[in-house]
């Protein structure tokens, strides 16, 4: 059995040190990225050292391009890129300053590194661009806050930053530039441009609505996140982010239901049916017209008065001779489907800066009109301002490493300690997994390339011309490979190129290498501690809280909502009926999606702990919970008799508590089947109340499809509607 084992578990430690498996366009990406660090990095480099011999302004010009080009994710294209980078540069001198005064001490340094850490990981929430820049923040203080404690080096120091960001600037326009991706905007307008031309095919004879239910399922799921470059996502604290992601989920259940529908529309459509559909192919495609810039927004109040007129004249024909429960399930999908259109339509008018304002529409689902962006920053935040927030979470974990690797270093006089920081920040991860992961290659990899360092310091020797010369296409195949290598090579090659800068700023000897591999291995060290105590598990533990919270939290709305419906009331629920339910709803519906955006970053965990939940599916469980609080019923009507009421009730104890079963995530899953209609309980209800009973039938099994696919074993993540 040893002789068995043994091979194929060596033989796998040595695989997590090959290059990871790329795409060809990651590698020309990193590729491209390496040229512009580099020519950024060295056009201020070799001047501030050949010309004007002074080290710390040459230390700044080359670590300021990496912090920003390499280390920082930034988001977008040249132009985007390059404006996120000027607009972090008063930011950066600030830090630069506050790190070159409070390095008189180590405490105060420390102190300083832990409150920096958590302003600036918890700040990052408020947008992509924010988030990318954090790396290089954190860089620019890490390197000001080490001794020697000399203040009058700042005029350098931010010398240094202002000639590295101008040419990182320059290098992200003019040289290489990453390309233009496809933009969020685009895709929801490609996407209502789709559901437009699928409703117009099949409103004529002969149209395959299954070949069509599958387009339009494959489009909504190309708007999901996850399937969205990164700088792409409208994932910002701002009203305009916040509207225009709010078109993208609308935009997808809109997409959805039409999949639904799909098939049941090759049968003569109704003729109430027919002028809603193309009403809504209309206000699709003046949605798609708005998004591309072409046609003014006209908001939601067209869709509004069809969808009025809609509720006010559907029901069942009087010459039907069939059973007309089928005809009424598909008004009342065809419904909800127009009730997603209203949403896009009223978010897309407010993603473009048409409206400020969205009257008439449920105050709650557009909260954020009309507020300032700092406040809407500050809500962002204050969101997150708990232990059951992965950003806190991330915070306390970064910063409280940070902070003690500053202390560890400054204690111990570590020589180049803020390599130890530099070490801690790379290799740190939200999970101890995939810390120890990182940590495990990126310690053979700087061993590695400290040998090589090592031997290159030897035999070069104070040769400052050699160092010169290989610097440059070091550093290409460094920035290079390394991005797409993983730690091992990236560690490696990193540890040559600050060899090799650092023996031209000042002499140095072979020990420089044996320093790289204590800071490191110290760095590693501290990230690892912290990663196994600090919320080891990331976002998947959280995760699970986090929707467990989210089904308590809704489970309440769904009986406020049936009960409105059943005694006729028309006004969706506001805060004056479940206002505690509605605010706990909708705040852990933010917070279990800031779980979920977190956990897709991380790696699958080799066995599924949680039974193979759908998280996806979860979340899509809560928010159609607040839809359906915001919009059903559709239209006044009458008190709905004892029998219809009392089916109703039945059925929505068996939702609820379902809800709450699933809360815990049995292994077995949870299987819920409302209680069917009663025979004949439709031709003895008043004409409204027949739509309104099948309006919310329709709900309650969307509803327990969500709970099934959340919470039933063997489902995954992407078998989500979102």
């Amino acid at each position: 059995m040893w002789h068995r084992g043994r091979p194929e578990g060596h033989a796998r430690s040595w695989r997590a040190l090959l290059p990871a498996p790329s795409s060809r366009a990651e590698t020309v990406g990193a590729a491209r990225r390496a040229v512009r660090v580099t020519v950024a990095a060295v056009a201020g480099f070799y001047p501030a050292v050949d010309l004007l011999h002074r080290p710390v302004f040459a230390l700044y010009t080359l670590f300021i391009p990496v912090a920003f080009g390499l280390l920082s994710p930034l988001p977008g294209a040249g132009r985007r890129r390059a404006g996120t980078v000027l607009r972090a540069v008063p930011a950066a001198a600030a830090l630069i300053t506050l790190g070159t005064y409070l390095a008189a001490t180590t405490w105060s340094a420390t102190l300083g590194m832990l409150l920096v850490g958590f302003v600036l990981v918890t700040g990052a929430s408020i947008g992509p661009r924010a988030t990318g820049v954090v790396p290089a923040l954190q860089l620019c203080y890490i390197l000001a806050c080490f001794p020697p404690y000399a203040p009058g080096t700042l005029p350098d120091r931010l010398a240094g930053l202002a000639v590295g960001a101008t040419l990182t600037i320059l290098c992200e326009r003019l040289l290489l530039p990453e390309p233009r991706q496809p933009s969020y905007r685009s895709r929801v307008a490609e996407g209502l441009e789709l559901a437009g031309h699928a409703v117009h095919d099949l409103l004529r004879d002969g149209a395959d609505g299954r070949e069509t239910a599958e387009r339009l399922r494959a489009a909504g799921g190309g708007l999901r996140f996850s399937r969205t470059a990164a700088g792409c996502r409208p994932t910002g604290a701002g009203a305009r982010d916040r509207a225009l992601a709010q078109a993208g989920y609308a935009t997808r259940r809109f997409l959805d239901l039409l999949a639904v529908l799909a098939p049941l529309l090759r049968a003569p459509v109704d003729s109430p049916s027919a002028m809603l559909l193309r009403g809504l192919a209309t206000a699709c495609a003046d949605q798609a017209a708005a998004l591309r810039g072409t046609r003014a927004a006209a908001g939601p109040e067209g869709v509004e008065e069809m969808i009025t007129q809609y509720a006010a004249v559907r029901g069942v024909p009087p010459d039907l001779r069939e059973d007309p429960h089928p005809l009424l399930r598909r008004q009342s999908t065809l419904l909800a489907a127009a009730v997603s259109a209203v949403t896009a339509s009223a978010a897309v008018a407010l993603a473009t800066g048409r409206r400020r304002s969205m009257p008439g529409l449920p105050p709650e689902q557009f909260w954020y009109t009309g507020a300032s962006t700092p406040r809407l920053w500050w809500v962002r935040i204050a969101d997150h301002l708990t232990p059951r927030s992965v950003v806190f979470q991330n915070a306390v974990r970064t910063a409280s490493g940070l902070a003690l690797a500053r202390l560890v270093a400054g204690s111990l006089d570590l020589s180049h300690g803020f390599w130890v920081l530099l070490g801690m920040l790379t290799l740190g991860r939200t999970t101890a997994g995939a810390t120890w992961s990182a940590v495990r290659s990126a310690t053979v990899g700087t061993l590695i390339g400290s040998l090589a360092a090592g031997a290159l310091l030897i035999s070069a020797g104070d040769m400052a011309e050699v160092y010169a010369a290989l610097l440059v296409p070091t550093m290409l195949v460094a920035f290079s490979a390394g991005p797409v290598g993983g730690p091992a090579w990236g560690q490696g090659l990193f540890t040559l190129v600050v060899s090799m800068a650092f023996a031209q700023i000042a002499p140095v000897t072979w020990e420089l290498a044996e320093a790289r591999i204590v800071d490191v291995l110290t760095g590693s060290a501290i990230g690892l501690v912290c990663g196994v105590l600090a919320w080891p598990t990331g976002a998947r533990g959280e995760m699970r809280r986090s929707a467990a919270a989210l089904l308590r939290a809704t489970a309440p709305l769904v009986r406020v909502t049936v009960e409105r419906a059943a005694s006729g009331r028309s006004a969706p629920v506001t805060r004056a009926d479940a206002a505690a339910e509605l605010r706990r709803a909708l705040w852990y519906w933010r917070i279990a999606h800031a779980s979920y955006t977190q956990l897709r970053t991380e790696p699958p965990a080799r066995r599924a702990a949680d039974g193979g939940a759908d998280w996806l599916a979860a979340l899509n469980f809560g928010s159609r919970v607040l839809t359906g609080a915001y919009w059903l019923p559709w239209s006044p009507g009458t008190a709905w008799p004892s029998d219809a009421a009392s089916w109703a009730r039945e059925a929505t104890d068996e939702v609820v508590s379902a809800t709450l079963r699933a809360a815990h995530f049995p292994a077995d899953g949870v299987t819920v089947r409302p209680t069917p209609l009663p025979p004949g309980i439709l031709t003895r209800l008043p004409a409204p109340s027949v739509s309104h009973l099948v309006d919310v039938e329709v709900w309650l099994h969307l509803l327990a499809s969500d709970l099934t696919a959340a919470v039933g074993s063997g489902s995954t993540v992407e078998d989500g509607p979102w």
